[in-house]
């Protein structure tokens, strides 16, 4: 029989091709989450500052919010498989870098480079979903896709506290790094050997220099927030804050410039004008400086309190817990109340983090574990009711077309977000380690993750406030099933 006009061919590799794609991406989910059970160890070990920790830490999230757009324009561009391997090889050697560094320095660079291998990565996954599955086997690809996120978080943390605490080859701290060569391998041989290729015939030449100024605004955001105390803080750095205002400016006026000549912008500025979009932005950069709780609580705990990092990262687990048993109610919610599970998220979150520090404030470095597991159970539910709804109630609100750029810009702002979270209460929290005891300090830099948490849910009233099942039936459909079905884009082995 011939097969109709019209008709798309399925890739038959394309189950395995995407569970090999999957642990690339749980690869990069480790990494982010894993290295923060390690960090008093790289510390101790290393020589590093606190300054260095916070890089460590945030680093990565920066570098991959700041490429994650370009990495999606280059996978259009270039060719989704080429992209998608051209990162696992940056992103292997750069743990092996970040696993044999002999200096802060070099861990602080692998990790940079470790975060941008990951923006060439991860933006290639749904694409791969959208042009290689059926309408009927989409959504259980998306569902796997999901579902590796909340492995992925789950694992980082007891990952990393079982590496540490087993000790293998005497590596200590390095083999949170070194794990990912076999997985990487692995990655590797199962793209290049599984994976199709597929671009976007249509996809233009990205904004290089409006990339440079954009990277260039952060950078002068974050150095000051993380150095400034370790340079006393000199006239100069001050400045930085004034500078990166006025390259954002630049960056959207650069932008606007590209709409209006027909080129293909970084951030279409058009989308700012969407309440959904900027009100979900101006939720996302706030709720998501919440997951620096970590950072504090995982260098006070055991640097202070000294535990183990395995009693450290089970823990944590506790949150990661939460946000499991909180997921499935949010997204139920979701449809029905809207944005006020986007409000009610951060409130439900900063009781828990208060709960923490209060557990902190009566125990002190002899706190028990389970003094602070009732309060990251619930933590982990706030958590659950932004992080799955978000994106979902913005998309609701906003057309088709924009539906994909707000989609990505929102991601970005959330990864920015957790880098700013970190930048900011890392400096509250070392700051005050000079001043006093580590508790006090630990209570402290606790009750500002909740204030952020507060004025995240004070912004989601920036929202739409239509129930999504109030809107229209496209967008209505759209929020039950995900981002809406982009045309399917045919595979191409020539020229883009």
């Amino acid at each position: 029989m011939h097969e109709p006009t019209g008709a798309v061919r399925l890739h038959p590799r394309r189950w395995p091709a995407l569970i090999v794609i999957l642990i690339a991406v749980f690869m990069d989910l480790l990494d982010a989450t894993v290295v923060l059970i390690a960090l008093p160890s790289l510390r101790h070990d290393l020589g590093a500052s606190e300054t260095v920790l916070e890089w460590t830490a945030a680093g990565y999230t920066l570098a991959f919010a700041t490429l994650l757009i370009t990495g999606g324009r280059l996978g259009d561009r270039f060719g989704r498989k080429r992209v998608l391997l051209a990162g696992l090889v940056v992103f292997v050697v750069a743990s092996v870098a970040a696993g044999a560094s002999v200096s802060p320095a070099m861990l602080v660079v692998s990790r940079l480079v470790q975060g941008a291998a990951a923006a060439l990565m991860i933006p290639q996954v749904l694409p791969f979903i959208q042009t290689e599955f059926s309408d009927e086997e989409r959504p259980k690809a998306i569902a796997a896709f999901g579902m590796t996120f909340a492995v992925g978080g789950v694992s980082g943390p007891l990952l990393g506290g079982l590496l540490l605490d087993a000790g293998l080859f005497g590596w200590g701290w390095r083999t949170v790094f070194f794990v990912n060569v076999p997985f990487g391998l692995v990655c590797l041989a199962g793209v290049a050997a599984l994976a199709p290729e597929s671009r976007t015939g249509a996809a233009r030449r990205f904004d290089v220099l409006g990339l440079l100024i954009a990277t260039a605004a952060l950078a002068a955001l974050f150095h000051p927030l993380i150095e400034g105390q370790a340079l006393g803080r000199p006239g100069w750095i001050l400045a930085l804050p004034v500078a990166a205002v006025l390259l954002f400016a630049m960056f959207l006026r650069r932008e606007r410039t590209a709409v209006g000549r027909g080129a293909d912008p970084l951030i279409n500025p058009a989308l700012f004008r969407s309440r959904a979009v900027s009100g979900g932005l101006a939720v996302a950069v706030f709720f998501f400086c919440g997951p620096a709780y970590g950072f504090v609580m995982t260098i006070f705990l055991q640097d202070f309190a000294g535990w183990t990092p395995l009693r450290t990262a089970l823990t944590l687990l506790a949150f990661a817990v939460g946000v499991v048993f909180g997921s499935g109610a949010a997204t139920r919610l979701a449809p029905m109340l809207g944005r006020r599970v986007v409000i009610a998220g951060p409130l439900v979150m900063a009781a828990g983090i208060g709960m923490v520090a209060g557990a902190v404030r009566l125990g002190g470095t002899e706190v028990g574990q389970w003094q602070l597991v009732p309060g990251l159970f619930v933590a982990g539910l706030g958590m659950a009711a932004v992080a799955t709804t978000l994106i979902t109630v913005v998309l609701a609100h906003v057309r088709d077309d924009d539906a994909g750029a707000a989609s990505g810009v929102i991601n970005t702002t959330i990864q920015l977000g957790t880098a700013l979270g970190i930048a900011v209460i890392g400096a509250v929290f070392f700051s005050l380690l000079d001043a006093g005891p580590p508790a006090d300090a630990t209570v402290a830099a606790l009750l500002c993750v909740a204030a952020l948490l507060l004025v995240s849910a004070a912004l989601g009233f920036l929202l739409p406030p239509r129930r999504i099942t109030d809107l229209p039936g496209a967008a209505r459909r759209r929020a039950g099933g995900g981002a809406p079905r982009a045309p399917r884009t045919p595979r191409r082995s020539g020229r883009g």
